[in-house]
């Protein structure tokens, strides 16, 4: 049983290493490539670059903002797979899409980059469960999270023009959207480890 739970724990930290070793990989590339990447950023109402929803979480204008959603995603991830490894990809597959789609649909007309919309939705997730699956690490979790990362509802209000507030707001609302579906019955037995 401690090795099937050491595992569990080694297997989710693998997760998120992989998934930070990734956005590392590509903003090196990217600063080798001389920022060829940002061209799969999200621009919004092209319709030629629809399929930029998946690849904008995965560039960083800038080294600050990588380490930023680095931070993010390392907190934010690991609360989520504290639950299971089934809700950690349900949601994020929810967050990145719905995210990126209304962006896609309702963003400025801007190239909006970065791993931000994704971390939002993991974070709303986190206190949204405890509204919609009232188990107590639900609650305990919320409750930590609003303590130490309530100010984070600062960052879905527009302040600077650099930064996609959009990909902020519409990524909350997405984790508010993926905790609701991870408790619908059919879903939440699948995601259940």
């Amino acid at each position: 049983m401690k090795q099937s739970r050491r595992r569990g724990l080694f297997h989710k930290i693998e997760i998120i290493a992989l998934l930070c070793g990734a956005m590392i990989a590509v903003h090196v590339f990217n600063g080798l490539a001389n920022g060829a990447l940002f061209q799969f950023g999200i621009y919004p109402r092209d319709t030629d670059r629809l399929f930029h929803v998946v690849t904008a979480p995965w560039i960083h204008g800038s080294l600050g903002h990588l380490f930023n959603n680095l931070a993010g995603m390392i907190v934010f991830s690991w609360l989520c797979l504290i639950r299971s490894v089934r809700l950690y990809v349900f949601s994020s597959v929810v967050i990145v899409l719905v995210c990126g789609l209304l962006v896609w649909l309702f963003g400025r007309e801007a190239n909006h980059i970065g791993a931000s919309g994704w971390i939002f939705g993991l974070w709303s997730l986190s206190i949204a469960l405890a509204w919609f699956d009232r188990r107590l690490v639900n609650i305990l979790i919320a409750v930590l999270v609003i303590l130490f990362y309530g100010g984070m509802v600062v960052g879905i209000l527009p302040q600077d023009s650099d930064v996609s507030f959009e990909s902020h707001l519409f990524g909350a609302l997405a984790g508010i959207l993926a905790a609701w579906l991870s408790n619908i019955p059919a879903i939440k037995k699948r995601l259940r480890e």
